[in-house]
């Protein structure tokens, strides 16, 4: 029986879910959107929780708290700087977990975990990368026509 034992097991022994959860917590912050499983995002979803309250809190002793948990400076500074202040006024609630399907191979279910606010921001790298690409094709199409137009000659 598991009476009041709490958290998510994951299947793997402790140091490597701390390793896990330390990584998915990092990527969040960075990233403001993840990829991943139903478990692994209810798993880490207090940590986030914990992380940005820490960032709303500011001080020198919330950021080396920050520090000894998450694995890069930048996600700290990312952190402090720009995903906490987003949330001032708000306790708690930061994360959205939508179900996306299955994985193939093991059936998993997935999810994007997000954090609320971030949409405008997703938008903007997606029209980027949606330009880039653009790009890209309209380059290679010209260069597929100086090639055509060599080998006609």
């Amino acid at each position: 029986m598991r009476h009041r034992n709490a958290g998510y097991k994951l299947g793997r022994n402790t140091s490597h879910r701390r390793a896990l959860l330390r990584n998915l917590v990092t990527s969040i912050l960075l990233e403001d959107r993840v990829e991943t499983t139903v478990a692994k995002a209810k798993a880490a979803r207090p940590h986030v929780e914990k992380m940005i309250t820490l960032g709303k809190r500011g001080d020198l002793h919330s950021r080396r708290q920050a520090l000894a948990f998450l694995m890069t400076r930048e996600s700290v500074t990312r952190l402090f700087e720009t995903v906490a202040p987003r949330y001032g006024d708000r306790n708690g609630g930061y994360l959205r977990i939508t179900r996306i399907g299955f994985q193939q191979g093991d059936n998993a279910e997935k999810v994007y975990i997000e954090l609320l606010g971030a949409e405008k921001l997703l938008d903007e790298k997606r029209q980027k990368r949606a330009d880039a690409r653009a790009k890209k094709l309209e380059e290679a199409q010209k260069q597929m026509e100086a090639e055509g137009g060599d080998a006609k000659e």
